[in-house]
């Protein structure tokens, strides 16, 4: 891991998708965190476009960073679907800076959106592992989970009053081989004795 200056409002730490980026110090929405840099490849020369790893950061149709080199502690920072910072990419000057689009509070992490090429090729066939989707995820089985309950509760619900129905039949089917009415009084007219 690279070393990193005390003054910079960030350090590399663990995180849920591996190693991240988080904040040392509150950083205001607009301020520039961090460059994003490395070699810069060529997408013409079939060496420099044969090249391929997680860091690569498109500039242009032509253009392209190599983000790999340990120094460029920028490679550290993850996907976010709901980022607090954001890539300010500027192609002429070949140079991408990360900088703030919410407030961030020490000790958060500082992630951006990698947009929907790297999402497809890299994220989705794993998951995205970001909290909004983590969330969403969370969400959606605890929803599940309701729902099973509520198709358990309906189905018990549903049993019982089949075996309540069952068991009245029997009731009734009792009575009847006992010759008995329901008000307690023999079918044949024998009833009570009576005293005489």
């Amino acid at each position: 891991m690279p070393a990193i200056s005390p003054n910079k409002p960030y350090r590399v730490g663990r995180s849920r998708t591996g190693l991240g980026l988080f904040a040392t110090r509150p950083i205001k929405k607009g301020t520039r965190i961090i460059r994003y840099f490395g070699p810069l490849l060529d997408c013409k020369k079939k060496k420099d476009d044969a090249i391929e790893n997680k860091y690569l950061f498109e500039l242009s149709s032509r253009w392209t960073i190599d983000g790999s080199v340990r120094k460029n502690v920028a490679r550290y920072i993850n996907h976010a679907c709901k980022p607090n910072a954001e890539s300010d990419v500027k192609p002429r000057k070949r140079k991408v800076v990360i900088r703030a689009i919410k407030n961030i509070e020490p000790g958060e992490e500082i992630n951006y959106d990698y947009g929907t090429d790297y999402f497809k090729a890299y994220l989705k066939p794993i998951g995205c592992k970001c909290d909004a989707c983590e969330r969403k995820r969370r969400k959606k089985r605890a929803e599940a989970r309701a729902e099973r309950l509520r198709l358990k509760a309906r189905a018990e619900k549903k049993a019982l009053k089949k075996a309540e129905k069952q068991a009245e039949k029997a009731r009734r089917k009792l009575q009847g081989m006992n010759g008995a009415k329901p008000n307690g009084s023999r079918a044949n007219g024998a009833g009570h004795a009576s005293a005489l």
